[in-house]
């Protein structure tokens, strides 16, 4: 899958949570089938704060 395949659809920055990346890998594990992916990261510039991402995968060759 190519970056050119994903499109941002929401990005929203959150308090850090210890147990956020569970909530993404399920979304990921129920919804991939709908075309869309979602994301978690640090934020570079505020290490207490977390970056959580929705991408719509349609098109995609996965």
């Amino acid at each position: 899958m190519s970056n050119d395949q994903i499109r941002l659809l929401s990005s929203i920055k959150m308090e850090k949570c210890r147990d956020a990346y569970k909530i993404v890998d399920s979304l990921n594990r129920t919804l991939k089938e709908r075309d869309v992916m979602f994301g978690l990261a640090l934020d570079d510039n505020d290490k207490e704060q977390m970056i959580f991402t929705i991408y719509d995968t349609k098109g995609s060759d996965t």
